[in-house]
């Protein structure tokens, strides 16, 4: 059994991940999409295209949660830092999204009150601290930052915090993964299924998608060693015609998940309607905060005014969300689209397509 991080990096266990998916690949071409930003570095930072048959092609799907993050999200987030005696707490990468006419970082040069928070209960101290301002924390990401922040609005209503809410834009596996392959824009055969998210959910989620689609599924760690035996696993199951989702990350991801965090989650949220950059609105794909709680959602708190919303022609990052296009196809990329100066929401964070691109291609 593998225990250390030096074996799963190991180049001769790599070589021979390597041989046995040459040995099993078919002669047709087989498309596999990771889900995961984290994954798509894996497969950049260590040359795991390199390693594969030439027909098998690797493609980068909407695994950023702020990539995905919709521009009317952002358009809200920037309006609500408009208001009088408002301070906006968000997560790091949000701050520097293009949204349709400026950013939170650009609002933050304007005087606006946006901090950096590493943590949602970092909002709450603030909120502690400044009773006679709003808090309003931005909540993104998949399943694996949703229990955190439904901790913490469970936290502020305990605590009596009046001055807190959350602008939820939560996106859910695997709704976003049905769309895709609803949508057949583009022929998959396979998913590599994020770990960080399973190690909440748990397999479940992704038994309709190899069910209903026959489209095999496998949870992956995020060593290079984890990648190619993830790899080897889907070919596997492609080359003898069956679809299972399968648990490659079992040092970390369990059946059945988290319980204990999937138990907050539901407490807080519940299913909606939501709108994905690229792939638009996705029926159930987003999380919005209970009735039970609604003192705590922005939404509900304040009246956000609606804007037009605009996208920058000249950005394909919808396109590569959906896996049509790579970062190379876009005339921006590289050019006057740098993570110094992204154009688009997939140059911002380390997970995102055009970053890992940026960084680690020629």
């Amino acid at each position: 059994m593998v225990k250390y991080i030096d074996e799963f990096r190991n180049p001769n266990i790599a070589k021979s991940l390597s041989q046995k998916i040459h040995e099993i690949m078919p002669d047709s071409k087989i498309n596999l999409m990771e889900i995961c930003g984290g994954h798509t570095i894996t497969i950049f930072k260590y040359g795991i295209k390199k390693l594969l048959p030439q027909n098998l092609n690797l493609i980068s799907g909407p695994g950023c949660p702020v990539c995905v993050t919709d521009n009317s999200f952002i358009d809200s987030a920037i309006e609500l830092s408009h208001l009088q005696n408002v301070i906006i707490c968000s997560f790091g990468d949000m701050l520097r999204v293009p949204g349709s006419h400026s950013s939170l970082i650009n609002e933050k040069s304007k005087q606006s009150d946006i901090r950096i928070c590493y943590s949602p209960m970092d909002a709450i101290e603030i909120a502690k601290n400044n009773k006679n301002m709003e808090i309003i924390f931005l909540g993104i990401g998949f399943e694996t930052t949703v229990p955190l922040i439904a901790s913490s609005i469970i936290s502020a209503k305990s605590e009596g915090l009046k001055n807190f809410s959350v602008l939820s834009g939560h996106k859910t596996m695997p709704n976003a993964m049905k769309a895709l392959l609803d949508s057949e824009d583009i022929r998959l055969d396979g998913f590599i299924c994020p770990g960080h998210v399973s190690a909440i959910t748990g397999l479940d989620l992704y038994k309709i998608i190899a069910e209903k689609y026959k489209i095999p599924c496998v949870v992956s760690g995020f060593e290079p060693i984890d990648m190619l035996e993830s790899i080897y696993m889907l070919v596997k199951q492609i080359k003898e015609n069956i679809s299972t989702v399968q648990n490659q990350y079992t040092r970390v991801v369990r059946n059945q998940g988290n319980q204990k965090a999937i138990e907050i989650m539901n407490r807080v949220f519940e299913p909606v309607d939501a709108e994905w950059r690229g792939l638009g609105i996705i029926p159930g794909s987003g999380l919005k905060i209970k009735s039970e709680f609604q003192q705590f959602d922005a939404n509900q708190k304040f009246d956000i005014p609606l804007i037009e919303k605009k996208e920058n022609p000249g950005c394909i990052c919808g396109n590569i969300m959906r896996g049509i296009n790579t970062p190379l196809d876009c005339k921006l990329f590289k050019k006057i689209c740098t993570p110094q100066s992204p154009q688009g929401a997939c140059m911002v964070s380390d997970e995102g397509t055009c970053a890992t691109y940026f960084k680690y291609s020629l």
